[in-house]
């Protein structure tokens, strides 16, 4: 399951709610579960260990990945909650862009790497690409190496269209689930989605019994959801 959380804050209420956002988890009753737009603890109140409280909510293992502090004092990036022991996990950061070329909002990004405890093992990579085309093709650069060709799966918010260019080097090495939906489906805005912005990709050896983004509205993207078959 990919899920942008927006901080965790209701959709409805534009309040922070954890019940929400835990009760959109176990609806979904993933096994592994990549978070965007996540914060941390920091100096300012609402600035919390949301992935922390989202696992003890729920009976997972969390990791929190920072991609960058606002202020200069509150954590802010990815998280993964996993059913499975996390056996390794670090910090991948994607470079920023070193003269913007464009006008668009600029925001430092990481990528979260773990290793899960399965058998035979499995790497995950959970990301949110930035909304401009430089900060997006840096981030393809970075999560290319990261990626494994076989028992590796790649998640998150890209922030491109699913034609986008930019996709095509994740698109040759890696399999999209999305192509297991029974129809075109959308994951933004939650309330009336109008473009896939969210995406999980596996390598070639892992087979994709199906994919959804349910009609959930909790937080302002809704979650992409994927059963993946690891083998025997």
């Amino acid at each position: 399951m990919s899920f942008n959380t927006q901080h965790c804050q209701n959709f409805l209420t534009k309040k922070i709610d954890f019940d929400v956002m835990a009760e959109a988890i176990r609806t979904c009753d993933a096994d592994v579960i990549g978070l965007q737009e996540m914060r941390d603890k920091g100096e300012n109140y609402y600035y919390q260990e949301q992935a922390r409280i989202l696992a003890e909510k729920l009976g997972y293992y969390y990791y929190f990945a920072e991609a960058i502090r606002f202020d200069g004092v509150n954590p802010y990036g990815n998280a993964l909650l996993s059913r499975y022991p996390i056996k390794a996990v670090h910090t991948e950061m994607i470079p920023d862009p070193v003269s913007p070329a464009y006008g668009g909002y600029y925001e430092t990004r990481c990528v979260l790497v773990a290793e899960l405890d399965v058998p035979g093992g499995l790497r995950v990579c959970v990301s949110h690409f930035g909304l401009n085309p430089d900060e997006q093709e840096n981030a393809v650069n970075t999560v290319l190496p990261l990626l494994r060709d076989t028992r590796c799966v790649l998640m998150g918010d890209l922030n491109v269209l699913p034609d986008d260019p930019l996709l095509e080097p994740i698109q040759k090495r890696m399999n999209d689930t999305a192509e297991a939906f029974d129809a075109e489906k959308f994951s933004y805005p939650s309330d009336n989605p109008t473009s896939k912005l969210d995406y999980i990709f596996t390598s070639p050896d892992l087979s994709v019994l199906d994919a959804d983004i349910p009609p959930i509205v909790a937080a302002d993207h809704r979650p992409h959801t994927a059963t993946v078959y690891l083998g025997d």
